[in-house]
């Protein structure tokens, strides 16, 4: 995990977006983490297996294993810090269900199915560059792992994502773009960097969501 701020105190552990996604909005997760330093909270990003750092294979992760994997990062921090909070983006937040934290909060969540729709979208695209067929039904039917974007997936981990659901329970905050129209607790502006074609980044936005963190957590008491 990458460790950010102080050594005790409060924790907010974030999940990042899924695939592609997660190399588009890193740097801007780890300003938002940066940022909460400056509002007293520790920080922690993990690389999930096949993720990251990870020495597992990306085609060899499964759903139930960045689950567990992620429920293991929160429990490590629970000895040093006095509390735990979860901050999760997009696709991420179908891998913080079994964390042991006090509170959650979820940026712009997507259930699986959306995701797989965007990773159909993303192979077609690709397939017509080509001049190759590709049906995008097939995701999540069984076969051989199939290359999206530069990541070779197993169909498997594809079609428990596609059942997959963001965790509903309370505490939990919802915040979104304004450009959005899905319900959340807060609308903010913004432009959505899983979008871009290459790595960006957003100080302004950043430092709006670092304050509704820290006062969403303050709300709740941690």
């Amino acid at each position: 995990m990458l460790r950010f701020g102080p050594a005790s105190g409060p924790v907010v552990i974030a999940a990042l977006p899924l695939f592609e996604e997660a190399n588009r909005t890193r740097a801007f997760v780890v300003t938002i983490l940066r940022q909460l330093t400056l509002r007293g909270f520790a920080g922690a990003l993990p690389d999930l297996p096949g993720t990251g750092e990870s020495l597992i294979e990306t085609e060899q992760a499964s759903l139930s294993d960045w689950i567990a994997a992620f429920k293991s990062a929160t429990v490590a921090l629970r000895p040093t810090y006095d509390s735990v909070h979860v901050i999760a983006f997009r696709g991420g937040a179908l891998v913080d269900r079994d964390g042991a934290v006090e509170t959650r909060w979820h940026f712009s969540p997507l259930p699986g199915r959306t995701v797989i729709r965007d990773l159909g979208r993303i192979a077609l695209a690709a397939a017509k560059e080509a001049g190759t067929h590709f049906d995008p039904a097939s995701l999540t039917a069984p076969g051989l792992p199939v290359e999206i974007a530069g990541n070779r997936l197993n169909r498997a981990l594809l079609a428990a994502i596609e059942r997959a659901e963001p965790i509903a329970s309370p505490p939990l905050r919802i915040v979104r773009l304004d450009s959005d129209p899905l319900t959340a607790d807060r609308h903010l502006p913004g432009m959505p960097l899983w979008r871009r074609s290459d790595p960006d980044n957003d100080s302004t936005l950043a430092a709006l969501l670092a304050d509704d963190i820290a006062g969403w957590i303050a709300s709740c008491g941690g």
